[in-house]
């Protein structure tokens, strides 16, 4: 198994490639019903924080563009450092949900676990968590497996307490 740490940008290359040569609507690889409806069960409550942090690991490994982009801020940052290039690096909402996208498309299988929270600051309106995370990519077109793990750094946003949190800043915290 290979680590993605130091390979960050090229493997969301890699996967925006191999989700160009995939088929377009229709997803073989989707979890069968049993498999959703448990997932589904576990779904969290996006009004809490720790909810939203189940709701992302369901999205995420149901493959489910339609309950990941509810969880993003239409204002949305995904901020990374390339240590090739010595810069820091991201996108916004539109190239999240196109990488996100593509990603699940691509994939077979998607297994994200939540580690440990090493910070965590919450006010009615708003969070930041920096937590422990390892994330599984089975690739579809050649079943390879790609790991990698690291920190990241979330911060999410509400107008009330009534509404659900919605991620507007992510960093990622690994080191290379």
């Amino acid at each position: 198994m290979r680590s993605l740490r130091p390979v960050l940008p090229r493997f969301a290359l890699r996967l925006a490639a191999v989700a160009a040569v995939c088929l377009g609507g229709c997803n073989p690889f989707a979890p069968d019903l049993g498999d959703e409806a448990a997932l589904l069960g576990e779904g969290g409550n996006p009004r809490t924080v720790d909810g939203f942090f189940t709701r992302f690991r369901v999205a995420y490994e149901l493959r489910d563009l339609s309950l990941y982009e509810p969880l993003l801020d239409s204002s949305f940052a995904f901020v990374y450092y390339d240590y090739d290039a010595q810069v820091e690096r991201g996108w916004g909402f539109a190239q999240e949900l196109e990488g996100t996208r593509r990603l699940f498309a691509s994939s077979s299988n998607v297994s994200l676990r939540w580690g440990s929270e090493l910070i965590r600051n919450e006010t009615p309106t708003e969070a930041r968590v920096t937590r422990r995370f390892e994330l599984a990519v089975r690739l579809a077109d050649d079943a390879s497996e790609l790991r990698t793990d690291g920190n990241v750094a979330f911060t999410l946003v509400r107008r009330d307490t009534a509404q659900a949190w919605r991620l507007v800043r992510w960093r990622d915290e690994s080191v290379q």
